[in-house]
This record gives structure tokens, sequence and C-alpha cells, in this order.
């Protein structure tokens, strides 16, 4: 649930490459995507795999019927098929997202392939179901490929609907979220005794408390993982304001912090998928920069701490 769009540092970042980014942006949807290779990561447990680099809405998307709004938001999601991307995460909670990403579905027309995950976010087992098929007429799709539990609201109840939902083909795959640090012991013990496709949760360069338990048991259980908050809620793009980006970066093709920080997260072998979230094209550009070329190893990961830290 990370939100990228009204920070002056990423603007002053990213301005100098806007240019170059909006070249990108007018080629014929496919090349970008076709003319490097395309991070991509398996989901544990099957032949399918993902673009590291996914798509949020938190905030970003809950513009309503606002036409300006909308037009800019069917830019970046055309960009974002045009670089490849294809998990596009959302929520009840996130106002009315769900409703603009079924109507820019509509308007985007010709895309790559979508991987659409949403949440069920409300309490008991009927509310449960009257919500996901809600969110399946706004998004205006015939299944949703992934459904997960929002911060482990009412988890007992709908884990068991999702299942159900899950033998019956209606989606594909079972999930469980939080954004909060405080339920980490709860998401733990409901890792370790139930089975679980997919997990999202927090992690950036600053905040690295899951790599201790959460990610090692997630490897462990086969668990694909999702990550939010990847910028800290714009906070990391303030630490480095003003501040150039070391020479070094270029070893692991980062050409911007951005691109720095998304690639620490996704470079960590538990991490499936990173889903930043932005209403700004050269913004969304950028985030899927990260998407290609080389992913920091270990050492890099380890400098790449120690600088940050140093800041």
């Amino acid at each position: 649930m990370s939100v990228n769009d009204n920070w002056i540092s990423r603007r002053t970042f990213v301005g100098s490459l806007a240019a170059a980014l909006a070249a990108a942006w007018i080629m014929p949807p496919g090349l970008r995507a076709a003319e490097k290779t395309l991070i991509r990561k398996a989901i544990p447990g099957t032949a399918e795999t993902l673009p590291v680099i996914g798509l949020g809405t938190w905030q970003t998307f809950d513009v309503g019927r606002d036409e300006t709004s909308l037009k800019g938001l069917a830019e970046v999601l055309h960009a974002f098929f045009v670089n490849g991307g294809e998990l596009i995460d959302s929520s009840p909670m996130y106002g009315t997202a769900e409703q603009v990403i079924g109507v820019l579905l509509k308007r985007v027309g010709d895309r790559g392939r979508l991987f659409a995950a949403t949440k069920v976010w409300t309490d008991g087992k009927q509310a449960g179901i009257r919500q996901m098929k809600d969110s399946l007429q706004k998004w205006s799709i015939p299944r949703f490929d992934l459904m997960q539990i929002h911060n482990l609201r009412d988890w007992q109840i709908h884990l068991k609907t999702l299942r159900d939902w899950k033998a019956e083909g209606k989606i594909r795959y079972t999930g469980i979220t939080t954004s909060h640090g405080r339920h980490h012991r709860e998401l733990e013990e409901i890792m370790r005794s139930e089975p679980l496709d997919f997990v999202q949760l927090t992690y950036n360069i600053e905040d690295r408390a899951v790599e201790e338990r959460l990610l090692p048991l997630a490897v462990e259980r086969g668990i694909a993982v999702l990550i939010n908050r990847p910028y800290q809620g714009g906070e990391l793009f303030r630490k480095v304001q003003g501040k150039a980006l070391p020479d070094w970066a270029a070893e692991c093709d980062c050409a911007s912090w951005g691109q720095f920080l998304l690639k620490f997260i996704v470079s960590h072998p538990a991490v499936t998928c990173v889903i930043p979230a932005t209403s700004k094209v050269h913004h969304l550009q950028d985030n899927m920069e990260a998407g290609f070329g080389r992913l920091p190893d270990t050492a890099m990961r380890k400098r790449m701490v120690d600088y940050f830290a140093s800041l």
C-alpha cells in the first residue's frame, strides 16, 4: 500500500529521465519488454512465473469518476502492460479503486496478461462472499487469480471460503496480507499452520523486520510473497533528497533511487513481486525499469543497506 505521487523528492530524481521515458511510452505495446530480459520469479509449487514488478492501487486509483484522473490512470495502466507488467493488486478498502480498475481495463483494450489480485475486507462468511462477488463485478473479469484476506480480518472464516472457491475454480490462489508489524506474530502462526499460496507484507531497505522470521518461513512453506509499502510511504525518497545515486549502483542496473529501492526488495530470494502504487506515467516507467537487468547479489545487498543507513 505505497503511494509515490506527490513527492517533490521523487520528481527531482526522475525528472532528468522524463524525455527518455516518454520515448519508451510511445513505443508499440510489447516492445519495451521485448528489448530487454524481463525478470520473473516462480510462484512456489507451480510452473507459473510473475514479473517482479507489479502495480498497487492504494489511494492512487481512488479517483471515482473524475475524467481527468481516469485519463491519466489509463496511460499508467497502458504503460504498465507495455513494460511487461501483469499483477495488479487492490482491495475494497481502497475506496473506488476496484471500480476504476474495471473502467480502465476496458479503456486500455489490447493489453498483456493480467494477474488480478484483490482482497476480502469484512466480517462474516456471507458478507465476505457478497464483497468478493461485488469486487468481481467492479473489475469486470471472469475470475480473480488471487484473493487475499486483508490485514487478517476475520481470517478463520474467510480462509474456509477461499479454499472452497479455489477448489471450485472461482479463484486460482489464496492469500493473506498485513501492512502492520503488530500482526507479524499472528501472521507467522497462520503461515505455519495453514496452507497458503501467497502472503503480502511490508518490506523495504529500512523496514527489514520480516527478514528474520517471515521471509525464511515463506521459503520453507513454499508461499509466494508480495511486498507492499516499498518506499515506506515516501519516507525513503525524502531521506535521499538532494543526494546522488552511488556510481556502483550501475553494477545492478539501477539508474534512479526508485530502482535502487525496488531492486533491493526483489533480489531477496523469498520475494516474488513488489507492488508500488502510482498515478504518474514517469513514476510507473521508473518503477518498471527495476524489473529488467541485473539484480543485486548478497554482497551488493549488504552494501546497499550500509550505504542507505549512512545517509
